[in-house]
């Protein structure tokens, strides 16, 4: 079944992998890249000069100096050139298509579903299969219709030149250490390849391993048009044609339009020089000035509504490329007789979350928008607010009891269902997503947002195990894969219980619990919570009515309250945007109250990888994970989450945290402090101003030490430390990358859900100067932040009061 070919096919009996069982799969039907990888290219681009930033507009002019504003900005710019090699995320010069494939389907009434064209070469595998799949059931009652699925790519060739290249790359730093000596000239010679590419620097191996799946080879996702076109020459008194464009680029639906005006002309025209136009046009889409960003800098940017976060990675994008086409230009051809070349217009995004460019098809320049920066489980366009609201509205109207199971019911027979839906995604159950009579794109929209609603951006192994779209003659097959979340529009699904654990009829707006859903193991960290504190389990999955739960105030787990205010923020009209920063922070709890129960129950967590460390007081405060107001509070909450918390820990998706987290850590840039518990700290206790204290000059050290190199081997430790060589003295440019990402680091615990500035700027209300002083240079180092700068404009007017207030106390003492 190719729709499968998501899929892990390990068809083991039990529901979780063992922690190193964590291997690549081998694809059901893998197929050849649509070319052959040709000769690593080298870049020559240079970059230009310093482009000089646009003016901040500062909101409170009266109390902000002018004077400084144009430095700021340069400083920033200098700041961003010297923290990062800025390139682009879709280089022009790269060997990777946008497009890999496009593939053609029609319905004969004779032969039934067959192939009509693959371009540019035929995509082994079954071929009926991949058939079935673009024309899904009921598409000739409906005169148009959309589908998704994902394949498996062969990347070997690929994989060797990308080897290739990190192999290139460790040779020349280790030339540059003058730990390797130049006396291999075929060695050194892929080396001397790359020694003019700038935009190639020490951290694209680990950014590679972000983007890479350490489960098996990426996903190619396939997005399929099907039309219907009334002929009364034909049998059927129809013909149903479909055409798919397969991409590696999650954001497929940003190929929406082109599909729509090259299916309408292979009707008119169903010959291969359509289809070799459109994959012409797409590949030549360029994309090159769109900037790639560092795992914090992706973090930072969705969590934030700043239309122009790291507007300067854009201009020095666009700067270098001017700088580039003026040099090509001053060059004389001999074959252009013109007087005057023309001079291509560059634009500054409006909104930085997305990149807006056009792609000419056919004569018509057809406008994209790409987005910057996409989180994990993403895939396509969907809306996590239709999902909550398909399944809400019923339950708020006409509530039911579901069937209690530990895993999904948390907070009893009436358990929100969205809430219920997460947990069966999070313990990896089996699950539908049904749509009777429906158009097959409903399903696979909320097959799509399932996925992105638990992983929130953090947690993965939920989209390769999606399937949008399936039906009746693959479900052996998909009863292989363990934790499937799949979409159908066959109702037979629903009388089949034991195919599946929740059943989400999206006509309804219903769930069901399967009665023949495998039922909850007895656990270590469940007998622990028995023992120490059953009372607290007496009313967790006891089936409680909705009147006695909120008549009693009893919501141990929080999930009521949450989705309450997730509700009224829908109400109030927050947007997508707000709902997914809710959701990544319910995951982001989620994962971390699992960490404390793992140290609770175990004695230590694989979730919280160097709890030591923090635990040394390195910046004079100590303490790791999540922070509860008190001991009773903690034991209750860790109590109330006991079984989704042990459901989760046998899952693919934990088990990748896990390596996740640990590749983080790696890199990770200051160890030595918790930034997000000292923060919860001030958010949640009531400290002494010796506690506060110690938290604000903590903050302000590790920002401070970042940029010198008193801390710089304590921040990037010798890979070993067998060796006798002494390591190099950090340069500037390190030393301003290190301070740089650190502010980044403390950025992404202050999301403006979470505050944003708010408590680090209490401290310039503090009782002793020291914190005052600390706070301000904190301050002003985040104000000089590429990024930093937008949570200082989103700070309160009595806040940046205090700041200047402060810093005249300082020059006065001066």
């Amino acid at each position: 079944m190719t729709e499968l070919l998501a899929s892990s096919m390990n068809s083991s009996s039990t529901r979780a992998p063992a922690p190193t069982a964590l291997q690549r799969q081998p694809s059901f039907s893998s197929f050849p890249p649509s070319r052959s990888p040709s000769s690593i290219s080298t870049r020559n681009d240079r970059k230009g000069l310093s482009p000089q930033p646009p003016m901040l507009r500062e909101d409170d002019g009266s109390f902000l100096s002018h004077q400084n504003s144009s430095n700021s900005s340069l400083m920033r710019m200098g700041q961003l050139k010297n923290s990062t090699k800025i390139r682009s995320q879709y280089p022009s010069d790269s060997v990777e298509n946008h497009v890999e494939y496009i593939l053609v389907a029609s319905f004969d009434i004779d032969r039934g579903s067959i192939m009509e064209h693959q371009y540019p070469a035929a995509i082994s595998g079954d071929e009926t299969m991949l058939a079935e799949l673009m024309l899904p059931d009921q598409a000739h009652v409906r005169s148009q219709d959309w589908t998704i699925f994902f394949l498996h790519k062969d990347t070997s060739g690929e994989e060797e030149e990308k080897e290739a290249r990190r192999e290139a790359r460790r040779k020349r730093r280790r030339r540059k250490e003058g730990l390797e000596e130049e006396d291999d000239d075929d060695a050194t010679a892929g080396a001397d390849e790359f020694e003019d590419d700038e935009d190639l620097d020490d951290t694209e191996d680990e950014e590679e391993t972000d983007d890479g799946d350490i489960e098996g080879p990426p996903l190619v996702y396939v997005l399929n048009l099907v039309n219907t076109k009334l002929d009364t020459s034909e049998k059927r008194g129809a013909i149903v044609k479909a055409m798919a464009i397969c991409t590696r680029h999650s954001f497929l639906h940003i190929y929406k339009p082109f599909l729509l005006l090259a299916l309408e002309e292979y009707f008119r025209a169903p010959v291969l020089e359509t289809l070799s136009s459109l994959y012409n046009a797409l590949n030549a889409m360029d994309l090159s000035l769109l900037p790639k960003l560092s795992p914090l800098e992706t973090f930072v940017l969705q969590a934030s509504d700043a239309k122009d976060m790291f507007i300067e990675k854009f201009e020095y994008m666009i700067r270098r490329k001017k700088a580039l086409d003026a040099e090509r230009d001053s060059i004389p051809s001999t074959t252009s007789h013109t007087s005057e070349p023309k001079r291509k217009a560059y634009s500054i995004p409006r909104d930085t979350h997305e990149f807006e460019s056009k792609v000419n098809y056919n004569g018509i320049p057809v406008p994209i928008k790409v987005p910057t920066a996409l989180s994990p489980e993403t895939v396509g366009d969907f809306s996590l607010i239709k999902l909550i609201q398909t399944f809400s509205t019923p339950h708020t109207t006409s509530p039911q009891p579901f069937a209690l199971h530990p895993h999904l019911t948390t907070s009893g027979a009436y358990t929100h269902p969205i809430i219920v839906l997460v947990n069966a995604l999070l313990t990896q159950k089996r699950i539908i997503f049904l749509g009777h009579n429906r158009p097959s794109s409903e399903v696979a929209e909320a097959v799509l947002a399932a996925c992105a609603l638990a992983s929130g951006g953090l947690l993965r192994q939920f989209v390769r195990h999606a399937f949008p779209y399936t039906d009746l003659t693959k479900i052996d097959d998909l009863l292989k894969v363990p934790g499937f979340i799949a979409g159908v529009t066959n109702p037979a699904f629903s009388h089949k219980p034991e195919w599946w654990d929740l059943l989400c009829d999206l006509p309804t707006g219903r769930m069901k619990i399967s009665h023949k859903i495998e039922g909850a193991p007895v656990t270590d960290g469940l007998l622990f919570f028995q023992q120490q504190s059953g009372n607290l389990l007496a009313n967790v999955g006891s089936g409680m009515s909705m009147s006695d739960s909120k008549s009693n105030h009893t919501d141990p787990t929080g999930d009521s309250q949450f989705m309450d205010s997730l509700l009224q923020s829908i109400a109030n009209r927050h947007g997508e945007n707000a709902i997914r920063a809710k959701w990544r922070s319910w995951v982001l709890k989620f994962t971390r109250i699992a960490a404390a129960f793992e140290e609770t129950v175990y004695g230590a967590s694989a979730l919280y990888i160097g709890s030591h460390e923090t635990d040394i007081g390195a910046y004079g405060v100590t303490g790791h994970g999540f922070v509860w107001s008190d001991e009773g509070a903690r034991m209750r909450e860790l109590a109330a989450n006991v079984h989704r918390i042990e459901g989760w820990r046998s899952t693919r998706s934990y088990y990748s945290f896990v390596q996740d987290l640990a590749r983080r850590w790696d890199r990770r840039l200051v160890k030595g402090i918790d930034f997000h518990h000292q923060h919860d700290r001030l958010r949640c206790l009531k400290l002494t101003h010796d506690q506060s204290a110690a938290i604000y000059l903590a903050f302000s050290k590790a920002v401070e030490e970042a940029g010198t190199s008193s801390t710089s081997l304590y921040l990037h430790p010798p890979a070993s430390t067998s060796t006798s060589l002494d390591p190099l003295p950090p340069s500037q440019s390190d030393l301003s990358k290190l301070q740089y990402d650190t502010i980044l680091q403390l950025l992404m615990v202050i999301p403006d859900s979470n505050s944003g500035l708010f408590y680090i700027s209490l401290g310039l209300f503090h009782p002793k100067q020291e914190v005052r002083m600390a706070v301000v240079r904190l301050l002003e180092r985040i104000m000089d932040h590429a990024a930093g700068r937008h949570f200082w404009g989103g700070l309160g007017r009595f806040a940046k009061l205090a700041f200047y207030r402060v810093k005249r106390e300082e020059g006065g003492k001066a």
